[in-house]
């Protein structure tokens, strides 16, 4: 596979997470189960969004979650699994370029367990 394909099946998952245990959780999941090759929590995040017809503003923290394509359906189910929100935020974007060391690097962590 040439750097190309490798950016094209690279993907970047966003998920915010009320609190750290819940983030540690998530990422120690996720790495460990080969669904993500790297996961920063970043904290002091703060979102403003309605949920059932109020505007809420939430203190909360950011998963930066690396992995590939075919890795996304198995984040999601996770994420739904371990995550205490009804509607948790989870967003993939392709990772348009990247080193050739660190593409490889995510590929190989993040194969079939």
């Amino acid at each position: 596979m040439n750097d190309t394909q490798k950016s094209a099946e690279a993907r970047m998952v966003y998920v915010t997470c009320p609190d750290i245990e819940t983030a540690r959780t998530i990422a120690s999941a996720l790495v460990e189960h080969h669904e993500a090759a790297c996961v920063n929590i970043v904290p002091g995040v703060e979102s403003v969004y309605r949920w059932q017809g109020k505007i809420e503003i939430d203190n909360e923290l950011l998963l930066l979650i690396k992995t590939r394509a075919e890795r996304i359906d198995d984040i999601q189910a996770r994420v739904a699994a371990l995550h205490p929100d009804d509607v948790p935020e989870m967003v993939a974007v392709p990772i348009v370029e990247g080193a050739t060391a660190y593409l490889d690097w995510l590929e190989a962590q993040t194969g079939r367990s």
